[in-house]
């Protein structure tokens, strides 16, 4: 997926998840909420960061 011409990705991953790939960025909770809840990234489905931040769907 890009944004304004800038790649992002795809998932949010909680910070020592083995999927997040090393070139991943740090969000804060805010931030990552906000991804999870209204920015259309999907949460991952190994590390569950929408569990640990309180997002149930």
């Amino acid at each position: 997926m890009r944004v304004g011409g800038r790649p992002i990705a795809d998932s949010v991953h909680i910070g020592d998840c083995a999927l997040a790939g090393p070139r991943k960025r740090p969000l804060g909770p805010d931030q990552a909420r906000h991804a999870l809840a209204d920015g259309g990234i999907r949460a991952c489905e190994v590390c569950r960061p929408d569990t640990k931040l309180g997002i149930f769907e």
